[in-house]
């Protein structure tokens, strides 16, 4: 099975690619999409909307799942994010309807047995779960592997947090 995970940001949303049978993953592909600041907010929307549709395209990912909002204390930035968000969902909602989503805190316990992990323990623990040599950067995508890490785990437990 082919994971999409996807780590959603304005100025820089992370993706990773995994395979995995169920106890085993296997690293496809990760990376990030980027979108300047100076650029009107409309292009950007679509940027990330039509990076994310070839991500898609390329990989043809079986489910995809998203790392949950974290909102900050500021509100234009939340709103940002969830605008990026929204433009990465109606892309993966075009190809599947089997899109999942998990918690920061999800993510942290599934990847390395403890909720309260920072990044760099869970940077760690996808390099090794997935047998990198180096640590996947930018963070965004260690992010976005860590949440197709997560999504498997969860289909082994079943516990899947479907977007309704």
């Amino acid at each position: 099975m082919i994971i999409l995970g996807i780590d959603p940001g304005f100025a820089i949303m992370g993706y990773g690619v995994i395979e995995t049978d169920g106890v085993r993953h296997k690293l496809i592909q990760y990376g990030a999409l980027t979108t300047e600041a100076k650029t009107p907010t409309p292009a950007r929307l679509l940027s990330i909307y039509t990076g994310i549709r070839q991500v898609i395209d390329i990989y043809k990912p079986d489910q995809i799942a998203f790392e949950e909002l974290f909102f900050s204390k500021n509100v234009t930035t939340g709103m940002m994010v969830s605008a990026a968000r929204g433009a990465a969902l109606v892309a993966a909602a075009q190809y599947t309807q089997e899109l999942y989503e998990y918690t920061p805190m999800q993510i942290k316990q599934a990847v390395t047995g403890s909720g309260r992990a920072d990044k760099q323990q869970v940077q760690a623990m996808v390099r090794v779960i997935l047998g990198m040599r180096e640590t996947p950067k930018p963070d965004d995508a260690a992010d976005a592997l860590a949440a197709a890490i997560t999504h498997a785990h969860s289909m082994k437990a079943g516990a899947l947090f479907k977007i309704v």
